[in-house]
C-alpha cells in the first residue's frame, strides 16, 4: 500500500484537439498509471483503488466532452486534498485556427458544436473550461509545438524523472527464416566465417565460449563491433530526442545459431557499459 502523501497525481485536461493525449503519453512511457476520459466524480474512488494497489504515480485525462460532469470537478479536487494528495492541473491549449485544422485533418467535428460550425464548439468548450484553466498548476499552448516537444516540456514543466535511457532489443534471427519485421534496425553477420562449417562447432550455438570464441577469431568481427557500437550510441540520444525510447536491432547470420548468436551478446556487452539498457533475444535459437 502507498502512504496517500507519496502519491503524485496529474490530471491532464484542455481543449479538443490541443493535445491532452499527446501530453500524457510521456508520463505513461515512464510508468504512470494513465486513466482517459474518467468522470471527474469517480476521481477520489480512483485515488483510494490505486493506493490500494500500490501505484504512486497516476496521471488522469479529463475530456470536456462529459459537459454536466465537468462541475463536480472542484469537488472532486476538494475531496482528493482531504485525502492527503493535491493534484497538480495541466492544462493543454491551443489557439482557434490551430484546433480547426487539426479537427480537419483527422476528418473528425468538434464534440461539442452539435449542428453548428466547428468554432461554435470551441468557442462552448473554452467557456466550459475557463475557470478550470485560471486554476491549473500548468497551461501549454501546444499551437507551435511538435508532440516531441510538447513531451520535452511536460518533463521537464513536472521534473519527472526516469525514462531517459535508452532500451535496445537485440535479437538475433537467420535470414532463411525471414527478416523480423518489427526491427528498427537489421544488420548482417553472414560475412563471418561460418561455425557450421566445422563438426565440433556445428550442433554449439553462440551461446557457448567455443564459438563465440571461434566468431570473434575471424578478422572483422572486433571492427563490426567497434563500427556498429559507434553507431547506436549516436542513434540513441537521437532516438530519445525524438520520442522513441525502445528499438529493436535485429542481427542476422545464415540460420540464426551461430554468429549472430554470438555478437548479438557480444553487443549487448558493450552497449551496457555505455549506458545503453538492453536485453537479448534469439528468434531462431533452437530451430531445425
Amino acid at each position: 500500500m502507498v502512504e496517500q502523501g507519496a502519491i503524485r497525481f496529474v490530471v491532464i485536461t484542455g481543449m479538443s484537439g490541443a493535445g491532452r493525449r499527446a501530453a500524457a503519453h510521456p508520463l505513461e512511457d515512464r510508468g504512470w498509471y494513465l486513466v482517459d476520459n474518467l468522470p471527474p466524480s469517480l476521481l477520489p474512488r480512483l485515488f483510494d483503488t490505486v493506493t490500494a494497489r500500490g501505484i504512486d504515480h497516476v496521471v488522469v485525462i479529463l475530456d470536456p466532452r462529459t459537459r454536466e460532469e465537468f462541475a463536480e470537478i472542484p469537488t472532486a479536487l476538494n475531496e482528493l486534498t482531504e485525502r492527503g494528495v493535491r493534484p497538480q492541473i495541466l492544462f493543454i491549449e491551443a489557439s482557434d485556427d490551430v484546433i480547426v485544422r487539426r479537427q480537419e485533418h483527422v476528418r473528425r467535428p468538434h464534440p461539442l458544436q452539435g449542428d453548428g460550425a466547428m468554432l461554435d464548439g470551441i468557442r462552448r468548450e473554452r467557456a466550459m473550461l475557463a475557470s478550470l484553466r485560471a486554476s491549473a498548476d500548468m497551461v501549454v499552448d501546444t499551437s507551435d509545438l511538435n508532440v516531441h516537444q510538447l513531451a520535452e516540456r511536460v518533463v521537464k514543466s513536472f521534473n519527472i524523472s526516469g525514462g531517459d535511457t535508452m532500451r535496445m532489443t537485440l535479437m538475433s534471427f537467420g535470414f532463411k527464416n525471414g527478416v523480423p519485421f518489427d526491427a528498427d534496425v537489421v544488420l548482417d553477420v553472414r560475412f563471418l566465417r561460418n561455425p557450421h562449417w566445422v563438426p565440433d562447432l556445428r550442433p554449439k550455438t553462440g551461446l557457448t565460449p567455443e564459438v563465440a570464441e571461434y566468431v570473434m577469431a575471424d578478422a572483422g568481427a572486433a571492427a563490426w563491433l567497434d563500427s556498429v557500437e559507434a553507431m547506436l550510441t549516436v542513434m540513441a540520444p537521437g532516438y530519445l530526442r525524438e520520442g522513441k525510447r525502445q528499438a529493436t536491432v535485429a542481427i542476422g547470420c545464415t540460420g540464426g545459431k551461430h554468429r549472430s548468436t554470438a555478437m548479438t551478446e557480444k553487443l549487448a556487452r558493450r552497449l551496457r557499459l555505455v549506458g545503453i539498457e538492453c536485453h537479448t533475444m534469439h528468434r531462431d535459437l533452437g530451430r531445425e
